[in-house]
């Protein structure tokens, strides 16, 4: 039997990530476990770069992260407090680091890309979705006074299928180059 997830299974689009140190994932994570509805909450924190790349790209996209991780230096980042989704609260993070790397993914496949990818991006750590509102804002007044802000750098480059709505991991690609995005 073929290992390789990315041929055992129809094809679905990819998901690009941002890939967290196991610190901060662990606190973002435990945010997440605690306010995000649990009926719905089938997916580990993450740092969405990209929502859908086409099935097509199965070979290319790979190579193409593996190249982006191997040349740039793990991106800094901070936590720069809370984003209000609405129906749901984040933590904002700010990483020019890691939207150059973005940017250099997107103008690549610029073509490919669907137009919620081809718009700006604000990177955020989703911890609660799809709630009333009046809860999020709950959640926000309590949250704001004691969010931590810490510093910490992006460990890699995550592919993911869609499997509606699970995430089934393809490869993560460790930030291993010398070069500031």
């Amino acid at each position: 039997m073929d290992p390789n997830p990315l041929s055992q299974k129809p094809p679905a689009p990819f998901i690009v990530t941002g890939e967290l140190p196991p610190d901060i994932l662990g606190w973002a994570d435990g945010l997440r476990r605690a306010h995000f509805p649990p009926e719905r909450n089938w997916l580990k924190a993450h740092v969405t770069l990209f929502h859908s790349f086409a099935p097509s790209l199965k070979e290319e996209l790979p190579r193409f992260l593996a190249a982006m991780a191997g040349e740039f230096a793990p991106p800094k980042a901070e936590v720069t407090g809370l984003m209000d989704l609405g129906g749901g609260t984040a933590i904002a993070l700010r990483s020019p680091a890691l939207l150059a790397v973005r940017k250099r993914i997107a103008d690549h496949f610029w073509d490919m890309l669907t137009k919620q990818d081809q718009g700006g991006k604000k990177l955020h750590i989703t911890v609660q979705n799809k709630v009333k509102r009046e809860e999020a804002l709950a959640l926000q007044r309590a949250l704001e006074p004691v969010l931590p802000r810490p510093q910490f750098a992006f460990t890699g480059l995550g592919l993911h299928i869609y499997r509606g709505p699970l995430w089934e991991p393809v490869q993560v690609w460790k930030f291993r180059g010398k070069q500031d995005a």
